[in-house]
């Protein structure tokens, strides 16, 4: 199973404001610090927002902020919301036609639907928190993210 880039920046978004509670994120810094389109990461932040993941406020001293404690942020919930479709063949995906020959009789169908499942559930077993070290993000995560006065907290 391969997520999107949209998926995958959208974990990042709520990775970096997670490591981040006490702030206000700008797009334009989150962009920066993980060398991401600021015009495509305000997408992604539009659909995190429509989601209920992420707080945006305009203005003076706006920014974003995650709507909701990182502990009730799962994993799974975000990948089902931000995926257009999570089948991994197109005989899974409910909104397309299918031209397999091979249905209704195909034995690989199944298969696929139980890893797909499997795969949601794993993900489904974590927050947001849960990707987060207890003191916040891993050392090594933390140089992608740098804080606004330029210095990395330990």
């Amino acid at each position: 199973m391969q997520l999107t880039r949209f998926t995958d920046y959208a974990l990042r978004v709520l990775m970096h404001l997670a490591s981040r509670e006490d702030e206000r994120c700008t797009i334009g810094a989150i962009a920066a610090s993980q060398a991401i389109s600021g015009n495509h990461l305000m997408k992604v932040v539009h659909q995190l927002a429509r989601q209920g993941y992420v707080a945006t406020l305009r203005g003076n001293g706006g920014g974003l902020r995650l709507a909701r404690a990182p502990g009730t942020i799962s994993i799974g919930a975000v990948v089902r919301d931000m995926e257009e479709t999570l089948a991994p063949a197109e005989c899974l995906d409910a909104g397309r036609d299918c031209s397999c020959h091979l249905l209704p009789s195909c034995r690989l169908q199944p298969l696929l639907h139980d890893a797909q499942q499997a795969f949601l559930r794993h993900l489904d077993g974590y927050s947001l928190s849960d990707l987060m070290h207890p003191r916040g993000p891993p050392p090594a995560l933390l140089q992608h993210w740098p804080r606004r006065s330029g210095r990395v907290r330990d």
